[in-house]
């Protein structure tokens, strides 16, 4: 089952407006049952193409996944990479910068974990960070040696995200290719899994203090995200809006974004040739030998 994902790309030049983009939509599939066969057949389809990309070592893929706390980042990424080699994909979860981390340039850390050519990387949050929770708490710049301006540091934010656009042209030149999330989440259904994390036994090492008081900065977050959806998505990396609200529903429209993703890339076993069938002919002579 293919999935339509063009509803949910942010087209280069576009102002994003979240209040506009549905953090709902209707269901792409029809029960429980359907949704784990549906996911079923992407994970296996991920699974071979993933094999492609090792196999050519022409490209990389680099998956980055934003979205407000509880959003569904950490499940997305183990149910749609549950098939992926895990000699072939790498997955790194940023957190807060260490000290090291904030002496050096903001790019600096995301670099040191780029995937190389032939594997899927998988940024759980990712270098958009100093433009999204380091814009909601700017007192957080006097750690990277940034002292308080007039102008509110508008200069700062517009520096950084063209750093960004720059960083992620030079990387697409040089074969890797981008899938760009940002997990859409109400506020209403944000609260829930919040509270939910209080009261189910097997979730309550998921909550914490400053997830409930960031809570509270919503929606400087929101104008924060949409600033940076709107400076950072172009033809070849752009954002998609994916509705969060279902997490089932947003699992699998991100496994079809990444199979589209691989399948542009029209990775094919390379064509057997005479000389090709000459060495393998030798190879099982040798084996029967």
């Amino acid at each position: 089952m293919s999935i339509d994902v063009s509803p949910y790309r942010v087209a280069e030049g576009e102002k994003v407006d979240l209040s506009e983009r549905p953090t709902g939509v209707k269901p792409i599939y029809d029960s429980k049952s359907d949704y784990a066969e549906i996911l079923a057949k992407h994970v296996e389809k991920l699974g071979k193409l993933q094999e492609h990309l090792y196999r050519s070592g022409r490209y990389a893929l680099l998956i980055v996944l934003q979205g407000m706390d509880s959003a569904g980042k950490d499940g997305a990424i183990a149910h749609v990479m549950s098939g992926v080699n895990p000699q072939g994909c790498k997955v790194v979860a940023f957190k807060t910068p260490s000290a090291t981390e904030a002496a050096h340039d903001f790019l600096w850390r995301e670099v040191r974990e780029l995937p190389e050519r032939g594997v899927i990387g998988v940024f759980n949050r990712s270098y958009y960070e100093p433009v999204l929770v380091t814009r909601v708490h700017p007192e957080l710049l006097r750690e990277e040696g940034v002292v308080d301006v007039r102008d509110g540091h508008k200069r700062l934010w517009a520096e950084r995200l063209r750093s960004i656009r720059a960083f992620e042209r030079h990387l697409h030149a040089n074969g890797t290719r981008f899938v760009k999330i940002f997990l859409h989440l109400s506020k209403k259904e944000q609260l829930r899994r919040l509270m939910d994390r209080l009261d189910d036994p097997e979730k309550t090492w998921k909550a914490s203090r400053a997830d409930a008081l960031e809570r509270g900065h919503w929606d400087e977050y929101r104008r924060a995200y949409e600033h940076a959806l709107s400076a950072t998505s172009v033809d070849f990396a752009p954002w998609r809006i994916v509705p969060a609200d279902d997490k089932p529903n947003a699992r699998l429209i991100v496994s079809q974004l990444v199979i589209d993703a691989l399948e542009k890339l029209e990775l094919k076993p390379p064509p057997i040739d005479a000389a090709r069938r000459r060495e393998l002919a030798e190879i099982r002579a040798l084996l029967k030998a």
